[in-house]
């Protein structure tokens, strides 16, 4: 839940900030959000789900 509350943050932020600083313009960031909701509501969504927790598991496994 942490982890899905973060990376829901961090991208609501990386996307405000493309908006204003006209990286990409309304439109498209309201259909860039509107696919990743009704993507949630798809069968894709548990796969989706597994590959980035494995993801987010191997980058707290990575030792410098």
């Amino acid at each position: 839940m942490a982890l899905s509350l973060s990376v829901v943050l961090l991208l609501g932020i990386v996307l405000v900030v493309l908006i204003r600083g006209k990286s990409i313009k309304p439109g498209p960031a309201i259909v860039a959000v509107l696919f990743g909701f009704f993507l949630a509501s798809t069968g894709m969504a548990p796969s989706i789900n597994r590959f980035f927790n494995s993801l987010a598991d191997t980058i707290n496994h990575i030792t410098f």
